[in-house]
């Protein structure tokens, strides 16, 4: 697996992480290292490109909601009983994490884990990004 970064902007400044190659449990430790080195050198507002990972395991799924987490206390986000309350309600979307180009397999994954529920997923990675 490979991670390149680069920055998009809309009216915030976003970090693109675009991944290349399967997210698995081999594989998911490099992503959440790097993910986490993005965050805590300032980083709010992250889009993650899969248009070149055809796979991620439930452990780079992990990461996903980890980062989900970690964006969440950066940005003061709600709290956990105002976030669940939003969620079950299905009112709540991350406004700091975006995921865009999955693969039909991803997706999939994705649907069946609920993360679709609070990460948006976009099709178009200008769109995505535009999004924030």
């Amino acid at each position: 697996m490979e991670i390149k970064t680069s920055v998009g902007n809309a009216r915030v400044p976003i970090t693109i992480i675009h991944i290349k190659g399967n997210v698995d449990s081999a594989t998911y430790p490099v992503f959440q290292a790097k993910a986490e080195e993005i965050i805590k050198n300032g980083a709010r507002y992250i889009l993650v490109d899969l248009s070149e990972a055809p796979f991620i395991s439930s452990a780079g799924l992990r990461v996903l909601h980890n980062i989900f987490n970690l964006l969440r206390s950066a940005n003061n986000d709600l709290n956990d009983d105002e976030l669940r309350k939003k969620m079950s309600a299905g009112g709540y979307k991350s406004p700091y994490l975006k995921v865009a180009n999955l693969s039909s397999q991803v997706k999939d994954a994705f649907v069946i884990s609920g993360f679709d529920t609070y990460i948006e997923t976009h099709d178009d990675l200008k769109k995505a990004v535009a999004s924030f």
